[in-house]
């Protein structure tokens, strides 16, 4: 994940997330491995950004950007649908509101996309006092990425995919041969998961639920892929 910053002192390049529930797992089954999650900062970025980062005193330095886009875009337009929903725009960044916060149809994000202002990308204000870990969790959250995870003796790992993913999803995110050849999963949820031995005692005691392709992951599970390639 690449988060931009701007008008804020913050390092760059990849910083390891501190994630409680990660550190909670390796505590629990002490594995050979650990996996956790970097994201990548990246200053002054905004285009390849999944998330951008800004104090709220700053914000206006972002949205003047996508006024003026806006503004040059409407001066060359003829189709009046376009027009509506650049006027729309305008009138929600003079309010200071920036775009990832207005809602569009698929239609008018579609058109958006198109000139890609900065303020449609997930924009996280913050006071400028916080630190990198909950300026990451902040991210995360206004991105919509949550984490899942998979633990046992050779390895705890966090994997980051957005909200509402499938499993499918998720097991490719481990591997395509998991996706590619998947049969079942076996899903725990966490607080169940630390108060077993291992996923094989979850199991035992039914904690641990059989699911399908379909199956929509929920934050912080612990996951087993059943496959056959």
């Amino acid at each position: 994940m690449k988060i931009g910053f701007t008008g804020v002192d913050l390092p760059e390049g990849k910083i390891k997330y501190k994630d409680k529930n990660l550190i909670a797992l390796e505590e629990k089954d002490k594995p050979k491995k650990v996996s956790p999650f970097f994201a990548e900062f990246i200053r002054d970025e905004f285009v390849q950004s999944d998330a951008i980062i800004i104090p709220e005193s700053n914000i206006l330095d972002l949205l003047i950007l996508d006024m003026e886009k806006i503004e040059g875009r409407l001066t060359r337009l003829s189709d009046k649908e376009e027009e509506a929903l650049l006027l729309k725009c305008m009138e929600k960044l003079e309010q200071e509101i920036p775009l990832c916060d207005v809602e569009f149809n698929d239609e008018g994000r579609k058109m958006l996309k198109t000139i890609s202002p900065h303020s449609l990308n997930p924009i996280v204000k913050i006071e400028g006092s916080e630190d990198v870990n909950t300026i990451i969790a902040l991210a995360l959250e206004k991105a919509n990425y949550m984490f899942f995870y998979t633990s046992g003796p050779s390895e705890s790992h966090a994997w980051l995919v957005k909200k509402s993913s499938d499993i499918v999803t998720c097991a490719a995110k481990i591997h395509t041969d998991l996706s590619r050849g998947f049969i079942k999963g076996d899903v725990v949820s966490f607080e169940d998961y630390v108060k077993c031995h291992n996923f094989n005692e979850c199991k035992s005691k039914g904690l641990a639920k059989i699911v399908d392709c379909d199956y929509i992951l929920q934050p912080r599970e612990i996951v087993e892929i059943r496959f056959n390639v």
